[in-house]
């Protein structure tokens, strides 16, 4: 392998991100080939309890196995001994900060997929982890990289003043609430609106949920997530001037893609775009939607000095 070429391992091959990500960094006649890495060894992991996970561990691991010439070890250990960076993708959000702890120790960059944690303890568990082992991590969904987004929002037509973002939310017992789906939201309105939340109230039915956070400075951002009718992601931005609907699905170029690029520029600059206090908020975001849900009561960040 050419010595520019990062060796990158993965950890948690129970989710689509797996093949699609081995996909686009090992095959160079993708037509969305990433360029700079290349995923050579993996942990297939999966959680037994958690169904959506441990049934697709065998079709992943003997796909990435066998079509991308990826080689299996038993350990999360053994995969940060042999790779250059490491992509940890366990769909199940509860075991980040044990198989995170597992790695940092040796030093290489990580990207943590989405969900980063499941609540804002295990955030800033995870953050005090990489600050002690000085491990650059970055943690996000893919749909903050939607390139429609990003051209949206470089525009000079006016202020932002707020934000609504829709989707699909499904819900699943072993990920609660806003934190299985409710995540690509959540990022969607964080890279329109920046930090600085500080309530959230949710209203919530059958079918749907909305939920609607307050910034310091009096701006509205919400977050629809849907069960039933509309499945595709989107936004409207409003601004001073007038309110935009932004297509996430409107450029050729998939916003997984986009996002795949962010994370190779991490690994091989060791320059996180993200700063972990923002990833911090949007769990924190998720954890109080969760809380109002159940409650029926604005709920405040905890967000710590």
């Amino acid at each position: 392998m050419n010595a520019d070429v990062l060796k990158i391992g993965m950890i948690g091959l129970d989710t689509s991100h797996a093949p699609l990500f081995a996909e686009m960094l090992n095959h160079s006649a993708h037509p969305f080939h990433v360029p700079g890495g290349r995923v050579t060894t993996a942990f297939p992991g999966g959680s037994p309890d958690f169904p959506l996970s441990i049934s697709r561990v065998p079709g992943y691991t003997a796909q990435i196995r066998d079509d991308f010439g990826v080689r299996m070890v038993e350990t999360v250990e053994a995969v940060a001994e042999e790779t250059d960076a490491i992509m940890l993708l366990t769909v199940d959000g509860r075991l980040h900060v044990e198989q995170f702890a597992a790695v940092a120790p040796y030093g290489k960059p990580v990207f943590i997929d989405k969900p980063f944690a499941l609540s804002s303890e295990d955030a800033r568990a995870v953050s005090r982890i990489a600050l002690e082992h000085h491990v650059p991590i970055m943690s996000c969904s893919s749909v903050r990289f939607a390139e429609n987004l990003a051209v949206a929002l470089d525009t000079n037509e006016g202020g932002l003043i707020g934000a609504d973002c829709c989707g699909p939310m499904e819900l699943q017992p072993t990920q609660p609430g806003f934190f299985w789906y409710g995540i690509h939201m959540a990022d969607m309105l964080y890279r329109c609106m920046g930090p600085g939340c500080t309530e959230v109230s949710v209203t919530t039915v059958e079918d749907h949920d909305l939920a609607v956070g307050v910034w310091s400075d009096g701006r509205i951002g919400t977050i629809r997530g849907n069960r039933k009718g509309n499945k595709r992601f989107g936004a409207l931005l409003h601004r001073e001037q007038g309110t935009d609907f932004v297509d996430i699905y409107a450029n050729e170029k998939p916003y997984y893609a986009s996002m795949l690029e962010g994370v190779m520029r991490m690994f091989q600059t060791k320059i996180v775009p993200i700063n972990i206090t923002e990833t911090i908020e949007v769990i924190t975001f998720l954890e109080a939607a969760n809380e109002s849900r159940k409650t029926g009561r604005p709920v405040p960040l905890k967000i710590p000095e």
